[in-house]
């Protein structure tokens, strides 16, 4: 309604024009709830577990006297007939009885955060390829996105196969006896290994020596490759060129109006450097500065915005959480105390408006607010800077002389 676009309150603008992206935000956190098979906190089970108690205890022959003594049982999968594979859907709901249910659902929430957090900067360099044809500077499909997916892949991409290889070839016959994936991921860098620490598979620290002998030849290539390349290509123009004409030249690039930061104009970034027409000034300490700063922050970034997307680790279990807090601090209180029906009526209306006001004010605003951010912070800084640079346009001063002529 037109009333409801003019509005001139902020807050409620603000709400107005994120009105779709707060759709989509909702709607994904359903589909987690459904991955996760959660709702308020309280496991939802669609359909049947994967795990039997009654076959552990007819076969464990647990009596009486037993279950007296332990409150805690342990079903184990290698029992025929307990465990019947995995859950349809989701994490199996059983894990919320669990006493190691936040053991487990942290390792899981970790693992699946690195994966993604590797993808999703793998899928970035992939982004730049498209940069680098756009503007014909094809050169750099060799000499940076070819380096950045090798270091990149064989390094932390590597890290995801030892998970996702461990997930499908260790059985809980064998789980016992697993070997650590962090361990062999450290000893990797340290060409080293422990005897305690099984390999996953035959010549693996073969495998792992020369993806880390090939990640670090990568730098170098990063570091000294395009560099080289232009002013290679460069300097027979820089050789021909007469004094005068580079001072033609300089003056002439400061009144383009499309002129870009790095002193090329896009004519001259779309052809990958100078031309016998239009010519521009190559400094090789500069190229070379700009180039080991990009290589410096890529590789760094690698390590950095991997650890970084650990955050969504983070973020799940601190929801996971306080929704726990909410269900056993109001709700499970109220449901307690409100068995009688006529009790019930009383008690449950202001207990449950509480709760609901507390799970908006909370979970929905801060929580989802927090979330937003987080997720602006890793696509801004994890995944853009894997292809885009973001450097301007050169300054336009404005003055009287440029406007009268």
């Amino acid at each position: 309604q037109p009333a409801v676009k003019a509005a001139q309150n902020e807050i409620w603008q603000t709400f107005f024009r994120g009105r779709y992206l707060l759709l989509l935000m909702g709607l994904f956190s359903i589909y987690t709830g459904f991955i996760y098979n959660e709702c308020f906190s309280r496991a939802t089970s669609i359909f049947p577990s994967g795990w039997s108690v009654a076959a552990m205890a007819n076969q464990s022959g647990w009596s009486d006297a037993f279950l007296a003594q332990h409150a805690m049982l342990t079903l184990d999968p290698n029992v025929t007939g307990v465990f019947l594979g995995p859950y349809p859907f989701g994490i199996d709901p059983v894990w919320s009885l669990a006493a190691n249910h936040l053991s487990f659902l942290n390792s899981f929430k970790m693992k699946m955060s690195v994966i993604l957090g590797v993808v999703h900067m793998a899928f970035g360099v992939v982004l730049g390829i498209f940069n680098h044809v756009h503007f014909g500077q094809r050169h750099r499909l060799l000499l940076e996105t070819l380096p950045e997916l090798t270091f990149l892949l064989g390094l932390f991409g590597y890290l995801v196969f030892l998970v996702i290889y461990k997930w499908l070839c260790v059985s809980a016959a064998s789980a016992a006896s697993a070997p650590s994936i962090l361990i062999h991921f450290i000893n990797m860098f340290l060409f080293s290994h422990s005897p305690t620490n099984w390999p996953l598979y035959p010549r693996q620290e073969v495998v792992q020596a020369t993806l880390v002998v090939l990640a670090l030849a990568m730098v170098p290539i990063l570091l000294l490759g395009t560099p080289l390349y232009l002013l290679r290509r460069h300097r027979p123009h820089l050789r021909r060129r007469p004094a005068g004409r580079q001072e033609e030249d300089k003056a002439g690039l400061l009144d383009l109006p499309d002129a870009s930061v790095n002193g090329w104009s896009s004519d001259e970034e779309k052809a990958g450097g100078l031309d016998d027409e239009e010519e521009a000034e190559l400094v090789p300490s500069e190229v070379l500065m700009h180039q080991a700063i990009h290589t410096i922050e890529f590789c760094l970034g690698c390590v950095s915005n991997t650890a970084s997307y650990l955050r969504l680790w983070a973020l799940s279990l601190a929801h996971a959480q306080l929704s726990e807090v909410l269900w056993a601090m109001v709700m499970s209180i109220g449901l307690g105390l409100g068995r009688e029906v006529g009790v019930a009526a009383v008690v449950l209306v202001p207990i449950f408006a509480a709760f609901a006001v507390m799970t908006v004010a909370i979970l929905l605003v801060m929580e989802g607010l927090s979330a937003f951010l987080h997720a602006l912070r890793l696509h801004w800084v994890e995944f853009q800077n894997k292809f885009y640079s973001g450097t301007g346009y050169k300054l336009s001063p404005f003055t009287f002389a440029a406007t009268d002529d």
